[in-house]
């Protein structure tokens, strides 16, 4: 029986998350940035997180070659600069407001969060390849809310809708 890689990707859009932005310097100097929703924690100690890259992607070679990655989380209001970094072969950096962090990764102005990463490991993940960073610098701003990636779609999250959760959680972490 042939894998449906549609229903695949459709089963796999059930699983809200965030979006985030992957910053870095390319050797050549050429600043490098990627959208993506396949951002998570590995570890608190030592300090790991994760994202892949997609090994058709243009930026893949710069990826591999970049000293450090800035991983930006992005806000509700953000979502132009989400659609601008998902576009393949454009002027990405048109605009964009940023500073430089570690290994002159470019910082996403207004983002919730910024990781910022030294390379700690590479993995083969199929048609894409997962790097792992060993976060150097964080920081965090929690006012606004964020984007949410849902069923091919931007979403937000209501106000007042949220609960924490009774503890112990029985997952693990």
């Amino acid at each position: 029986m042939a894998f449906d890689q549609r229903a695949f990707r459709s089963a796999l859009s059930q699983f809200a998350t965030g979006v985030a932005v992957i910053t870095a310097r390319g050797g050549g100097g050429e600043a490098i940035g990627l959208t993506m929703s396949s951002f998570n924690s590995v570890s608190l100690d030592p300090p790991l997180i994760l994202f892949s890259v997609d090994r058709r992607a243009h930026s893949l070679p710069s990826m591999r070659e970049a000293a450090g990655y800035a991983v930006n989380i992005l806000s509700r209001a953000q979502e132009t600069l989400s659609n601008q970094f998902a576009r393949s072969l454009s002027d990405k950096w048109s605009a964009v407001e940023h500073t430089l962090g570690h290994a002159e990764a470019p910082l996403l102005t207004g983002a919730l969060a910024h990781f910022e990463c030294e390379p700690f490991a590479r993995h083969d993940g199929g048609d894409h390849e997962i790097f792992l960073g060993r976060v150097v610098r964080f920081t965090a701003d929690g006012d606004a809310p964020p984007l949410v990636f849902f069923r091919g779609r931007y979403h937000g999250l209501c106000a007042g809708d949220d609960r924490a959760p009774e503890w112990p959680l029985p997952i693990h972490y």
